[in-house]
């Protein structure tokens, strides 16, 4: 993967700020799915889970690219 500026509409965004928005709609999806089967229920402080849960995925698509 070319790590380059992307031009977004005339306006140069650093490719990681577009992998910090991935990760964050792939959280999106995880966490209606965990939603929808109750999990969010069983842990501790449901907004600190759905955080680390981000910072899990953008950590293993970094990893992954």
């Amino acid at each position: 993967m070319k790590f380059a500026e992307i031009d977004l509409f005339g306006v140069y965004v650093a490719p990681f700020s577009l992998t910090l928005v991935g990760a964050w709609l792939v959280t999106i999806v995880l966490r209606r799915i965990a939603g929808r089967f109750g999990l969010l229920r069983h842990v501790w402080h449901p907004a600190l889970f759905v955080f680390a849960v981000y910072i899990i995925v953008l950590s293993s698509w970094i990893l992954i690219v």
